[in-house]
């Protein structure tokens, strides 16, 4: 195999993968009204159903990190990407709030392994110093598919609405599926590590301080942006800001060509960065701070939303620094076991938040709130939350220096 060919027939296909996955994340926050309209759904609802995505997603992580050590990313994503699939084509033909919901997770299941399966692709077909830089292409990709899911989704919807549209992601989803299928792999490094073993090592990481260092942030900050970028935004900028769901879907594509250029920023700069003493953990520290005060700035409605939501989108793109910092903690066999740990965290963070915002918005409303000072209320104790687990982040890398 020439050295081109990694690139069209490994690349490519799972940055596809990956987009795909991040746009069935994020398209509920457009269609929020549609599906609110008509199946007469409250916050609450709104939040289990786009968050029952998160749950199955987050779920399978350490499954998944075993199975991919195990099989490979060939074969265990595009296996999935068929349950998306499914899963999309089921969602198209819901009839109530319980189809939905099994529909969605079905969805996250099978889009679970698309970030982490390139990341075990690239680690087989690449050479090390190139990692970096690929997996922030990787998720480069992921933001394009972000942006699919604001503006362009918005057009589609009045032409074939919601159901038509999931239609048209269920085909997608077998297409991609068979293209990854398509590409070469090389046998699974842990292929022949017993499964005994498989689960020493897991518990190694889990029972790990480092870990547990970046675990809340993850679960918390990373995935409180998620919870927001991929539901709440929207109504947030509805119900809080006063603005069209035309304009707040602008908004959200602000964010995601911020979070783009915030990646592909990581791609082109990060090992220069490091070279001239910017290290990646110093750079995620300065995000998160960044991430916080910008959601401060939002909820007091200080400066121009449009300027604050892309900067959101910029700062958080280096919160996936996290998981090269933890891997590179473990030895190689098992930083993909470590990686997908991680990832559950972030996954069960944003459905916490998902469903958790959604819980406090009706419960203060209930209670007599408008609107908007139950969103805003709802924003400030998801930013208490967020700035302890950062305080802990940082206690703890100080006690590592000591």
């Amino acid at each position: 195999m020439n050295n081109n060919h990694p690139w069209l027939r490994v690349f490519l296909p799972f940055a596809v993968g990956y987009y795909l996955s991040y746009l069935l994340r994020n398209v509920n926050a457009v269609m929020a009204p549609e599906l609110t309209h008509e199946f007469a759904l409250t916050a609450a609802h709104l939040g289990l159903l786009t968050s029952a995505y998160l749950v199955a997603f987050g779920a399978f992580q350490l499954p998944l990190g075993l199975l991919l050590d195990r099989f490979g990313a060939r074969r265990v994503e595009a296996s999935l990407l068929l349950v998306a699939g499914l899963g999309a084509a089921l969602f198209s033909l819901a009839q109530d709030l319980t189809q939905l919901v099994v529909a969605r997770a079905m969805i996250g299941l099978g889009v679970s392994s698309c970030l982490m399966a390139s990341f075990k692709a690239f680690s087989q077909w690449f050479a090390l110093e190139r990692q970096a830089s690929l997996n922030a292409a990787i998720m480069a990709a992921g933001g394009m598919g972000a942006l699919t899911a604001t503006v362009p989704i918005g057009w589609v919807l009045p032409l074939i609405g919601w159901r038509g549209s999931f239609v048209i992601l269920a085909l997608f989803a077998v297409a991609v599926a068979a293209a990854i299928f398509s590409t070469p792999e090389k046998p699974a490094t842990a292929a022949t590590e017993h499964f005994a073993a498989q689960l020493r090592g897991l518990a190694k990481i889990l029972g790990s301080r480092v870990f547990w260092r970046f675990a809340p942030q993850s679960a918390l900050i990373v995935g409180g942006f998620m919870a927001i970028q991929g539901l709440w935004a929207v109504p947030w900028l509805m119900h809080f800001s006063g603005y069209s769901r035309e304009v707040a879907a602008n908004h959200l594509l602000f964010m995601g060509v911020g979070m783009l250029s915030g990646f592909l920023f990581i791609a082109a700069f990060i090992t220069r960065l490091a070279a001239r003493g910017l290290h990646a953990e110093t750079l995620l520290a300065i995000g998160m701070a960044a991430g916080l005060l910008l959601g401060l700035l939002i909820v007091i409605e200080l400066g121009s939303t449009y300027l604050l939501w892309s900067a959101m989108g910029v700062v958080f793109s280096v919160g996936n620094l996290s998981y090269a910092l933890l891997a590179r903690n473990f030895p190689t066999q098992l930083a993909g076991r470590a990686n997908t740990a991680l990832n559950l965290f972030a996954f069960a963070g944003a459905f916490s938040v998902q469903w958790g915002f959604g819980a406090v918005v009706d419960l203060l409303q209930a209670r007599g709130a408008t609107a908007h000072d139950a969103y805003q209320r709802a924003f400030v104790t998801l930013l208490t939350l967020q700035s302890l687990s950062y305080a802990w982040f940082l206690a703890n890398g100080r006690r590592k220096a000591t």
